[in-house]
């Protein structure tokens, strides 16, 4: 079964108590796909633009009043999202530990931005986004995917444990359409080729030393650039999903790969629903694909819509439950569903 065929979070947990966290993602993930937590509410440093500080070699970032920008030195900003990532960090060390898992072969994935999606959301110092200079993104991808690796083999020998790699890409379908806003209305960005964006992605997976995962929340994925690359998994929120994608999901489970569908409400709903349910909405994606449920046993995994940093205490850990649940389920007798 591929790893990635199983339940996991996005990464992004509310609140801002680390160690309570990793103790929640741990217990309820530890025979799925446990992941490091990645609390943005902690502010500067704690976001999916701010970690990048913490894993860039040779980059430094620092704040702007429209987010982050490339910085010439370390400074306050690059400080603080390392000392959040080592305490993310430290507490899933110690509740691996607490848990026994030490050695025990269980897998954990890591998050961070993807190439694409640090470009975009990243200023140079002139003001214009990072993805407007084609040799700043080759720069910014190099310095990612070693930074990364060098943090999952950090992890892997902490742990003593497989872990693999998440990289977050919300700004791939805007980049590859043109749709990103330039500083001004006479700055426009231009669409990133897909073949650039390809290489970037696949240049980043030769580094890090271990399979990759790509997740979007956003719709209309690039699928027959996904299909082109060396990414292992895609992760998807099942309600973006139409009928091109429905094809390009198809195609890229057919090529032995893994997609993870997003099912669970990201936020509370009114009514919470059973392991029962979110399992019918899983084959709901899955029977219109053209397989036989158990064809796809080993290739579909579960997870909430998207990151759950707005999500209740309570619904999160009910969030990666129901989705665990229901990869068992889906897992164990995708007919019975």
């Amino acid at each position: 079964m591929s790893v990635f065929a199983r339940a996991s979070g996005v990464g992004s947990w509310p609140g801002t108590a680390a160690r309570n966290a990793a103790e929640i993602v741990v217990g309820e993930l530890a025979d799925a796909l446990a992941h490091i937590v990645e609390l943005p509410a902690r502010g500067v440093g704690a976001d999916l633009l701010g970690r990048a500080g913490a894993l860039l070699i040779d980059v430094a970032i620092d704040t702007v009043p429209r987010g982050y920008r490339v910085a010439a030195r370390s400074g306050a900003v690059t400080r603080r999202a390392v000392s959040l990532l080592d305490e993310d960090m430290d507490a899933l060390d110690e509740a691996w530990e607490t848990a026994g898992l030490r050695g025990g072969g269980r897998v954990v994935k890591v998050q961070a931005p993807g190439p694409i999606t640090l470009a975009a959301g990243l200023e140079l110092p002139n003001g214009h986004r990072a993805i407007t200079d084609p040799g700043a993104v080759r720069d910014l991808a190099a310095s990612l995917a070693e930074g990364v690796a060098a943090h999952r083999a950090a992890l892997a020998r902490r742990l003593d444990t497989p872990v693999l790699v998440q990289f977050d890409e919300p700004s791939l379908p805007a980049a590859l359409g043109g749709r990103l806003t330039g500083v001004t209305a006479l700055s426009p960005v231009a669409a990133l080729d897909e073949a650039v964006a390809g290489a970037l992605l696949d240049t980043c997976v030769a580094t890090v030393g271990a399979d990759v995962l790509l997740h979007s929340c956003a719709p209309a994925l690039p699928w027959k650039l996904l299909q082109r690359s060396m990414i292992s998994a895609v992760s998807v929120d099942a309600g973006t999903l139409r009928a091109p994608d429905l094809d390009g999901i198809a195609a890229f489970v057919e090529s032995g790969r893994t997609v993870m569908l997003g099912v669970v409400d990201a936020v509370a709903p009114g009514r919470w629903p059973s392991v029962r349910e979110v399992a019918a909405a899983v084959v709901a994606v899955t029977d219109r694909l053209g397989f036989a449920r158990p064809a796809l046993r080993d290739r579909i995994g579960v997870t909430p819509a998207c990151g759950l940093a707005a999500a209740t205490p309570e619904w999160a850990r009910a969030a990666v439950g129901l989705a665990r649940g229901a990869a068992d389920a889906f897992a164990d007798d995708p007919d019975a569903i």
